[in-house]
């Protein structure tokens, strides 16, 4: 008979913030740096592979900052399409990952802080077209379906140690 393994512990140096697209999660976590200016912030709009990748980028979370033995993750090159260099965390300094699918129950597992951002859609597509104008706009619907699957599954509101609400980030 073989003993079961033993739980990875949580990482006392990893958090998460998670929201839908717009929520104000990318504000929250630059405030977040700015009073803790240790912190390492990894980005998922810089790791998504590709418009169709939250899921990707969710597990590249996992498998190469949380998990991993070496914290890395690998930039994505939106302009080229294709995966880019790669980018060795600092193991001494703790990590904020901040974007949509950062917060699933596999990363959770093993992060010590996890905060989901609440934000209405009008209210969060009125904030993502004033920051990006209409470049977003043929995306949304598709960003959004993968968005509330990841939701559904996940249920990355419930995983959280703190609810925030968006209307209270500037």
């Amino acid at each position: 008979m073989s003993a079961e393994p033993a739980p990875t512990p949580r990482r006392p140096d990893i958090v998460l913030v998670d929201g839908r697209s717009g929520s104000g999660k990318t504000e929250l976590a630059r405030a977040m740096v700015a009073q803790k200016p240790e912190l390492q912030l990894v980005r998922m709009d810089d790791l998504y592979p590709g418009w169709d990748g939250l899921e990707a980028g969710s597990r590249h979370v996992h498998d190469y900052v949380i998990a991993a033995s070496v914290r890395r993750w690998q930039r994505w090159d939106w302009a080229d399409g294709a995966p880019a260099e790669w980018h060795v965390l600092d193991p001494a300094r703790p990590v904020l990952v901040e974007g949509c699918g950062a917060l699933s129950r596999a990363n959770r597992a093993l992060a010590a802080w996890a905060v989901w951002v609440e934000l209405d859609e009008p209210t969060r597509r009125a904030r993502v077209r004033a920051r990006d104008g209409d470049s977003w706009a043929d995306r949304w619907d598709d960003w959004a379906a993968q968005e509330e699957a990841f939701i559904a599954r996940e249920n990355p509101r419930e995983l959280a140690d703190t609810v925030v609400d968006g209307n209270e980030i500037s």
